[in-house]
C-alpha cells in the first residue's frame, strides 16, 4: 500500500546477524499481496481484515537479530529503531510476522509521519522516533518456535497462532492486532466508517495457505471524489497528444494548488482534447504550489508540462490524500462543465471526523 525511498545502507549487524538465516521462513520472502477489486465477496470461507495506511513490513526475529522488511523486500530496521527495540525485548524470540508500521497523529495515523522516517540522518530518525513512537499492527504470522514455517497452514490456523502469540507479549504498546470479521456486510461498514486510518478493507480465504509475492487476497480501497480545476497537461511520452492532466484545488487566498494528476483518458478522445487544452496554454497554470517545485514528489519529468487557463474542471475519484496532494494517480469520471473554477478548493480534502470506534479500539491506546 505505501511507497518508500531506496534503502540508503544494510541493517546493523547486530539487528540481522546469521540467526535470522535459521528461521524456517527466511528473509527476503515477500509479502503475500491482494487484487484490487470493485465490492467484497458475499459468499461463505471469507475474512475480512482492515486495511491500514501506513507501511506494508514483515518483521523477523531470532534471539537478539532483528529485521523489519519492507513490500519491495528492503530493509527499513534503521528508519524505525524504537520498533527494533520493542521486538527485541518481547519474552519470544523467534517469530516472522507480516503486519503494518504506522504511527498516530492526532486522533488518526499520519503517512506524513512515516514518509518524514525515511530520512538519510540517523540522528533525525531517532529524534523523531522519540517525538512520534510508531507501532507494529499485526495481521499474520509466518513462522514462530512451536509451528514452524505457517505458510503452506489455512488463515485459520495463522490467526489462531497470531492471536495467541499477542496473548503472551504482556504490557507492552508498541505491537498492537488487527481485527477481523467473516461477515461481508460489517467490512462495508467500516468501509463508510472508519474512515482516517484506513485504506480500505482486505478479504483473506479462511481456508488459503499465505502464498508470498502473490495477489492472493482480493482488496477494496476507499474511494472520494473531488472537484478539480486542470491547471496543466502533459504529452504523452514521444508523442504529441496529451497523457495526463495536472489538477489543481484553490486555497483560500485563491492560490491554485498543484494536488495531483489524471491519465485516465480514453484513446479515442485525446486527439481533440488535445486541441482543446493547447487552445487554452497560457502561465502560469497554477499561482501556488506548481508541478517541478522541490518536494518528494518530484520527478525528472517535473517540469515538462504546458500551464492552462484555469477554465476546465474536472471531478475525479482518489483514495488518499497526503500532505495536501492526492497520493497516488486519480481517475478520471467526468467533466463539469456546470462547475465555477474557484469553486473547485482546498476544504474538499480535508480528514473526516473521528475515527470510528474499529480504528480507536486498535490505536488509540
Amino acid at each position: 500500500m505505501a511507497t518508500e525511498r531506496p534503502d540508503n545502507g544494510p541493517a546493523k549487524r547486530s539487528r540481522t546477524g546469521a540467526g535470522l538465516g535459521l528461521l524456517p521462513v527466511r528473509p527476503g520472502t515477500l509479502p503475500m499481496e491482494a487484487k484490487l477489486v470493485a465490492d467484497l465477496p458475499d459468499e461463505e470461507g471469507w475474512q475480512f481484515e482492515p486495511k491500514w495506511d501506513g507501511f506494508r513490513c514483515l518483521a523477523y526475529r531470532s534471539g537478539p537479530n532483528v529485521e523489519l522488511q519492507s513490500k519491495s523486500g528492503k530493509s527499513l530496521a534503521r528508519y524505525f529503531p524504537d520498533v527494533i527495540a520493542a521486538l527485541q525485548t518481547l519474552p519470544i524470540d523467534r517469530f516472522v510476522l507480516d503486519g503494518e508500521l504506522a504511527i498516530l497523529g492526532g486522533e488518526a495515523l499520519s503517512f506524513d509521519a512515516l514518509q518524514n522516517r525515511l530520512h538519510p540522518a540517523e540522528s533525525r530518525v531517532r529524534m523523531l522516533a522519540a517525538e512520534a513512537p510508531a507501532m507494529f499492527i499485526l495481521f499474520d504470522c509466518l513462522a514462530n518456535a512451536v509451528d514452524g514455517s505457517l505458510l503452506e497452514a489455512p488463515l485459520t490456523r495463522r490467526r489462531t497462532a497470531l492471536e495467541r502469540f499477542f496473548a503472551s507479549l504482556g504490557d507492552q504498546v508498541t505491537l498492537r492486532l488487527t481485527p477481523f470479521t467473516r461477515d461481508a456486510a460489517t467490512a462495508r461498514a467500516w468501509l463508510k466508517k472508519a474512515r482516517g486510518s484506513l485504506d480500505g478493507v482486505v478479504a483473506k480465504r479462511l481456508n488459503g495457505p499465505y502464498v508470498p509475492g502473490e495477489r492472493a487476497m482480493l482488496k477494496v480501497k476507499l474511494q472520494r471524489t473531488a472537484d478539480c480545476v486542470v491547471g496543466g497537461f502533459r504529452y504523452a511520452a514521444d508523442s504529441k497528444l496529451v497523457g495526463s492532466l495536472l489538477l489543481g484545488l484553490y486555497d483560500e487566498l485563491g492560490k491554485l494548488h498543484h494536488v495531483g494528476f489524471t491519465a485516465t483518458i480514453k484513446d479515442e478522445d485525446r486527439k481533440a482534447l488535445t486541441r482543446k487544452l493547447e487552445k487554452l496554454i497560457e502561465p502560469p497554470g497554477f499561482t501556488g504550489d506548481a508541478p517541478g517545485a522541490p518536494s518528494r514528489w518530484s520527478t525528472e519529468r517535473s517540469a515538462e508540462w504546458q500551464p492552462l487557463q484555469p477554465k476546465l474542471v474536472v471531478e475525479v475519484k482518489y483514495d488518499q490524500v497526503t500532505g495536501n496532494r492526492f497520493r497516488h494517480g486519480t481517475r478520471l469520471l467526468r467533466w463539469r462543465t456546470d462547475k465555477n473554477p474557484s469553486h473547485c478548493t482546498c476544504d474538499q480534502l480535508q480528514r473526516e471526523a473521528a475515527p470510528a470506534k474499529l480504528v480507536t479500539d486498535v490505536i488509540g491506546r
